[in-house]
């Protein structure tokens, strides 16, 4: 049997939930988002189901190279965590509705905080190739916003305030845990761009001059969303490449890819002891 159209985007966004929760008996109140070459991190969950994108009402398929496309679910620490394992993005093709679409369903489903990561281009010149960067804000460059159009007040005000996007006291604990494992961790500000080409070397010199560290295609649409429905929000960037114009070499997304495998295990060390420390949980 067919299921009828649902039309508005809530009653969708319940069908994915209710779709998920049909699938597991895990009662998660974190979910991480795994950026390009980060999908690794959700191969050692404790107790996983993993549910491909395909399977759940609403979710587009990913089509990045370094996506895999599905939602896991289970244990990290002992903590229920769920994590797209690679997320879609606007110059996919997508609308920014359905890029942020897994994110509404999320909160649905109890999430209260969103882990957010990324592989982003360094521009800041300390922000060296592997480097670890914990964003203390953003700068929305892509041109448009999710929340543009209709708005239903289930999900949060038509006008959230965006002063404290990222949580302080998640950098906090990003900060501490990282120096614990001897892990410098930088803050910075991450800029959003459509894509999916890269930067020119005139954007890089434009960005740096509005305070940007880091350069990326994603992040930002699933943080906006994410905070207009209070939810807490934690972003990390994996400093894949540098920024067109800071180093010599060109950008290709290989050199990305190779970069996020690179530092899998202290990224995954992080990330653990994170989510063990994350309050509420």
């Amino acid at each position: 049997m067919v299921e009828p159209a649902l039309s508005d985007l809530y009653s969708r966004a319940e069908n994915a939930a209710r779709s998920i929760r049909a699938r597991t008996a895990v009662d998660a109140k974190i979910a991480v988002v795994l950026g390009s070459g980060l999908g690794d991190f959700a191969e050692d969950f404790a107790d996983p189901v993993s549910l491909p994108y395909r399977e759940i009402p609403g979710f587009v398929s990913s089509t990045a190279e370094g996506h895999v496309g599905r939602l896991v679910i289970g244990k990290v620490e002992g903590v229920a965590v769920l994590a797209m394992q690679g997320r879609v993005h606007y110059y996919e093709g997508y609308s920014l509705e359905e890029v942020t679409f897994p994110i509404r369903t999320f909160k649905l489903l109890g999430i209260e905080t969103l882990i957010l990561t990324n592989a982003a281009g360094g521009v800041d010149v300390q922000l060296t190739r592997g480097a670890l960067m914990v964003i203390s804000d953003h700068l929305n460059l892509m041109g448009v916003n999710p929340l543009r159009g209709r708005n239903d007040e289930r999900f949060g005000p038509r006008f959230p305030d965006m002063t404290e996007v990222y949580s302080r006291d998640l950098q906090e604990l990003v900060t501490e845990e990282g120096r614990s494992l001897d892990i410098t961790i930088r803050r910075g500000i991450y800029a959003a761009l459509a894509g999916p080409s890269y930067e020119t070397p005139a954007e890089i010199h434009m960005m740096r001059g509005f305070g940007a560290d880091a350069v990326g295609m994603s992040t930002v649409p699933e943080a906006i969303v994410a905070r207009q429905m209070g939810m807490k929000v934690l972003g990390i960037s994996c400093i894949t490449n540098m920024a067109a114009g800071i180093g010599e070499n060109p950008i290709n997304h290989e050199e990305v890819m190779e970069t996020g495998h690179q530092v899998r295990e202290e990224f995954t060390q992080l990330l653990r002891r994170v989510i063990a420390k994350v309050p509420g949980q």
